[in-house]
């Protein structure tokens, strides 16, 4: 039995399509973007890992165990920038004008995320190219399982762009998405080992940003996928979505 669309999906289909093309456009010239995204995280990587190419970290190459810290950086940042998307979208009066348009809310949403996921896609190609122009070395095996986990771990740092997309205005939003990065970089341990033992350590563990780090960690050798990862990542999605979906609602209720 053949599958047909009623006019009102089929329209919204056929929208679908250029809209993600364009924001897909937009995303990819935004110099900001990449400077957050990217710039910073290699810049760091090749000023700390380049330094110290033939050291080594709990026995691993330190430019290995660092490509993993920036990649999940790096990737964050990607995904949670998509809120400062939003922010603008928002002042200009975007959200109003595409009730004009067949797009659905899900439709423009997931352009956002798919945006961020082709961002961060970038983002771990060129530090894995940096990695190995320094040496890093790992089995191809290995490269598809850090990638594969690093992609699931930030389901939830989509959830929670969309959440202070709708929350923020376009001046704050910068600082902001910056700062709420760096904190969660740190406390996950992209730049190294924040704590072994104790209440942080246990902070840590329940933040989504650790187990984004440890998705990297994996291949190197150090890190470990259990399954209060998956819990921890579940919980984070469900309630950053719920919230974003209640802002989402009060922002365009109010537009």
């Amino acid at each position: 039995m053949a599958l047909t669309l009623d006019p009102p999906t089929r329209r919204t289909a056929v929208a679908a399509v250029p809209y993600v093309r364009t924001e897909l456009l937009r995303v990819f010239r935004s110099r900001r973007m990449f400077v957050f995204s990217l710039a910073f995280p290699l810049i760091l990587f090749f000023v700390v890992a380049g330094s110290n190419r033939h050291g080594t970290l709990d026995g691993i190459p330190f430019p290995l165990y660092y490509m993993s810290g920036m990649v999940a950086w790096g990737t964050m940042g990607a995904m949670v920038a998509t809120g400062g998307r939003i922010a603008g979208e928002r002042a200009i009066g975007w959200n109003r004008q595409l009730r004009t348009t067949p797009l659905t809310p899900r439709t423009h949403l997931a352009a956002k995320v798919i945006s961020g996921y082709a961002i961060a896609l970038v983002t771990m190609g060129v530090l894995y190219l940096a990695g190995l122009s320094i040496g890093v070395r790992l089995p191809a095996t290995r490269w598809l399982e850090m990638t594969g986990l690093i992609l699931v771990g930030l389901i939830p740092f989509a959830a929670l762009g969309i959440l202070v997309g709708h929350l923020l205005t376009v001046d704050s939003i910068g600082p902001a998405l910056g700062g709420l990065t760096s904190l969660l970089a740190l406390l996950g341990g992209a730049w190294g080992p924040l704590a072994q033992h104790g209440i942080l350590r246990q902070i840590s563990e329940c933040l989504p940003s650790y187990w984004l780090v440890q998705a990297g960690r994996v291949a190197v050798g150090t890190g470990h996928w259990t399954g209060q990862a998956w819990l921890v990542l579940v919980l984070w999605t469900a309630v950053l979505a719920r919230f974003a979906g209640r802002a989402w609602h009060r922002d365009t209720g109010r537009a």
